[in-house]
């Protein structure tokens, strides 16, 4: 995906709009067993919490985790102003393989 390296975006801080630089921000790795993941898996009736009270009967956590990796992952976009020179975030990122600035 190819990006310019400046853009025109709001800035919260300045509270108008101005050119941003756009930087690319390296994405923590994902914990293991999100709260999703938990859901989806007592969903399917693997996970401790139906039945028995979560003893026993049940499989490891192991065994029902959601595996396997994805090709591409999140970006983080991190933006600079150019006037106040404060950066911010976008508040949600986009699955990309490769990403160039242009």
């Amino acid at each position: 995906m190819i990006l310019p390296k400046n853009t025109n975006r709001h800035c919260p801080y300045c509270k108008k709009h101005t050119n941003h630089k756009i930087a690319l921000n390296k994405k923590k790795s994902p914990r293991s067993m999100t709260y999703g993941s938990k859901l989806r898996a007592k969903r399917r009736g693997l996970a401790r919490g139906i039945g028995n009270r979560g003893r026993y009967s049940k499989p490891a956590v192991t065994k029902f985790k959601m595996t396997g990796k994805k090709t591409s992952k999140k970006l983080d976009l991190r933006y600079e102003c150019s006037t106040c020179k404060k950066k911010h975030m976008k508040s949600s990122g986009f699955r990309a393989r490769k990403i160039e600035f242009k």
